[in-house]
């Protein structure tokens, strides 16, 4: 049974970076693209970034693009997504998610993702 679990959530002030982590368990995870995604309340899930197999291809929502970066580590089991110049409208809950084995890239879209964990709270303050 595949388990994806974040960590690395927090409460920060505006303009300063926190880093999120990200292991899968259960299965191969060399093979698996996976992505991050936030949920503040009220709204609905967004995608954020997302992460080819190799960490050759990287995806980015316009609203973070120059401020995080995804990246991981094969050999940890591991995806990183550091957050940089956090805003008040980055907080939400983050979650990472899996894509299916046979898969290579990553998508933007929820549904290309059958395995989640279970969030972590990111709250940036003004």
């Amino acid at each position: 049974q595949v388990q994806v679990s974040e960590s690395g959530g927090g409460s920060v002030q505006a303009g300063d970076s926190l880093s999120l982590s990200c292991t899968r368990s259960g299965r191969a995870f060399r093979g698996v693209p996976m992505g991050w995604f936030r949920q503040a309340p009220g709204k609905e899930r967004e995608f954020v970034a997302a992460i080819s197999w190799s960490g050759g291809s990287t995806m980015y929502a316009d609203s973070v693009k120059g401020r995080f970066t995804i990246s991981r580590d094969n050999a940890k089991n591991t995806v990183y997504l550091q957050m940089n110049s956090l805003k008040p409208e980055d907080t939400a809950v983050y979650y990472c998610a899996a894509r299916s084995s046979g898969n290579y890239y990553p998508t933007d879209e929820p549904t290309g993702y059958p395995d989640w964990g279970q969030g972590t709270q990111v709250t940036v303050s003004s």
